[in-house]
Parts: structure tokens; C-alpha cells; sequence
């Protein structure tokens, strides 16, 4: 009881930093990744965060409000802009096969979830820092995020993942935009198999995960 009393006496606003964000025109629907301590969460602007809450979202930074003050989650690495591009072009006797299958270079992975939680907190400012995706532009719409620059020696390229891929779906979510994959963060953390179905090279291809 003593301990309780004393932690509400000397308590303090957490420290929170952003991982990643995503802006939108309307200020209600941007997003961001949030990280304290080892707990991460995704966000929207009135949304409970850590003991606080969102009260806007910018470029660079979150503020959350608590009831010691306010706190700037400031974004501390994040990957050089890349400008939008258009998919290209496939030749008419390259069709890709109606359903995607495994590459050999890339076979399904077992990997333990307390280790991949583990690199995950190590390698979080590094991936974020070194890793550039560029959205894939199709009749208009966004189609899949190209994954420009992947570092070497993380989870993502242990995974799989390669510079060219474009990323289409990861368990059965059709990736539309930046705001589908980080609101895909939540849901991607209890799940037991991962999933993505990524372009490589003009045909669709698997990369799969077990996670035990």
C-alpha cells in the first residue's frame, strides 16, 4: 500500500516517443505508433495512450496529455520522403499466376515470439531509420508499398523482405496506404502466423512466419 501511495506521490508523465506517424488532411483520422517503455500502441487524436491522451497529431510529433502536464512524443528517426511512383508496366505474355506461391530464396520461417519481440525493441530505431517505402500508384489509387531500402541483419530482412518487393497484403488486409499498415501493428501482435504477399520481380510471392 505504502509502495502505491508513494508511486502516486512522485508519479510523472511517461516517456513516449513516436515511431512512426501518418498525417491526413483531416486531423482526426491521422495515426501514429506510440512507444513506451517496451509497449508500443497505435493512436488517433482522442485516443487513451499510457495513462494519457492524444490531443493532436504533426509531421514530427504527437502531444498527449496527462494530469502532469503535456508530453511531445517527438518522431526521432523516420526515413527519407520518397516520392510516389507508378507501378510498372508488365509486358502481356508476363501474366502473374492466379495464386502466390513461396519463392525458394525466401522459404517459410519459424521464429520465437519472445526473440522477435526482443529484436524488435533493439531494432525498432534502426529499421525506421533505414527502411524506405514508396506507395505504388495504380488507375489512381494506392496499390501496394514498394519497400525501397531494407537494412540488412533485422527481423524485416530475416523475414524476408527485400529491396523491390512491393508489399500487397499481410493476412488477408489488402495494404492500401501507410494507415492500413501501421493500424495493421495491433492486430499483428497476438497473431500466431504472418502472412505477406509481396510483388517481386512482376509475380506475386509469399512470405511467411510461425511464430511459437
Amino acid at each position: 500500500m505504502l509502495a502505491w501511495l508513494a508511486a502516486a506521490v512522485l508519479a510523472t508523465p511517461p516517456d513516449v516517443s513516436a515511431l512512426g506517424i501518418v498525417v491526413n488532411p483531416i486531423p482526426a483520422r491521422s495515426s501514429a505508433l506510440l512507444r513506451s517503455g517496451d509497449r508500443t500502441k497505435v493512436v488517433s487524436v482522442g485516443d487513451a495512450a499510457f495513462g494519457g491522451r492524444v490531443v493532436s497529431i504533426a509531421a514530427d510529433r504527437v502531444v498527449l496529455q496527462f494530469s502532469e502536464g503535456r508530453v511531445e512524443a517527438r518522431l526521432a528517426a523516420a526515413a527519407p520522403a520518397v516520392a510516389p511512383r507508378a507501378a510498372a508496366a508488365q509486358p502481356e505474355t508476363a501474366a502473374p499466376p492466379s495464386e502466390p506461391a513461396e519463392d525458394p530464396a525466401t522459404p517459410h520461417r519459424t521464429m520465437v515470439r519472445t526473440e522477435v519481440e526482443r529484436r524488435l525493441g533493439a531494432e525498432i530505431p534502426r529499421i525506421l531509420a533505414e527502411t524506405a517505402l514508396a506507395p505504388v500508384m495504380e488507375d489512381g489509387r494506392v496499390a501496394g508499398l514498394a519497400v525501397t531500402r531494407v537494412p540488412d541483419g533485422t527481423i524485416l530482412s530475416d523475414a524476408g523482405l527485400r529491396p523491390g518487393d512491393v508489399i500487397k497484403q499481410i493476412n488477408d488486409t489488402t495494404i492500401d496506404g501507410m494507415g492500413t499498415l501501421i493500424g495493421l501493428w495491433p492486430r499483428l501482435q497476438g497473431a500466431t502466423e504472418l502472412r505477406a504477399v509481396v510483388q517481386r520481380g512482376g509475380r506475386p510471392v509469399v512470405l511467411s512466419v510461425t511464430l511459437r
